[in-house]
């Protein structure tokens, strides 16, 4: 396919958890497409900025950062306004940021549950709602960040595996109900990046034997994807796309 009739110049992407890893990585690829990027961040001040300022170099006035806390649902509101007020529109909407961690059963606690309901689907649900005036009217997209385990239970994510499933529907009831002027997909992510604390090698081991690729991804496997959605999938809504080696095929 010729993706020069494709790029995506003149739009505006709000890419959420933006600062670093996948969300960086998104950002970047959408940014070479020729879309102007709104950054988002919650605490990862330095990272976006730092972002921010790169992508700006090579593209004078393409790259905003915005910070907002997701969890303050009464707030999104405002903070989509203040995005719009910088870029003059929003096309596209990549709901990436997540909580990650386990809670075993005896363990959990509601503090959990409304932490990573909260990230992983609460707040997709409710930018969307705030943001879908916008991508109605400029025919925009929707990619949510979803994960393999929305399918195949990880063992002690009681509340983070649900999580994930349930925005797996959400991303699917998004398309029928923002459909025809709004298109919403998923990429889920096999073995992309290792937790930011660290994993034991044995339990890296372990997982890689699970992966036909014999290999972990990268983020910018995950990125080829959303932007493939994004750009040159026309025709495609209500999917979700795992990238991840093949593992999911192997359970």
């Amino acid at each position: 396919m010729d993706n020069s009739e494709h790029n995506l110049d003149g739009q505006w992407a709000l890419i959420t958890g933006a600062g670093k890893r996948i969300g960086a990585a998104v950002a970047r690829s959408l940014h070479q497409a020729g879309a102007g990027v709104a950054i988002h961040y919650r605490g990862s001040s330095g990272n976006a900025e730092a972002l921010a300022s790169e992508l700006n170099a090579l593209r004078a006035g393409s790259a905003i950062t915005a910070q907002a806390d997701l969890l303050e649902t009464p707030r999104l509101q405002g903070f989509v306004d203040r995005v719009i007020d910088q870029t003059g529109r929003l096309d596209i909407l990549v709901n990436n940021a997540s909580t990650f961690y386990p809670t075993p059963l005896d363990e959990v606690t509601e503090a959990h549950w409304d932490d990573l309901m909260g990230t992983n689907l609460k707040a997709p649900m409710f930018l969307t709602q705030a943001v879908a005036p916008q991508l109605r009217q400029h025919h925009g997209c929707i990619v949510n960040l979803i994960d393999i385990h929305a399918m195949r239970p990880l063992r002690h994510h009681t509340v983070y595996g649900p999580a994930k499933a349930a925005l797996a529907m959400l991303t699917r009831t998004l398309a029928r109900d923002l459909a025809p002027e709004v298109r919403v997909n998923g990429v889920s992510p096999g073995a992309i990046l290792w937790p930011d604390d660290g994993m034991e090698a044995k339990v890296k081991e372990s997982i890689l034997r699970q992966v036909p690729l014999r290999r972990a991804g990268e983020p910018q496997d995950i990125a080829d994807c959303v932007l493939f959605l994004v750009r040159d999938a026309r025709y495609v809504t209500g999917q979700i796309i795992a990238v991840d080696g093949g593992r999911s095929i192997g359970w």
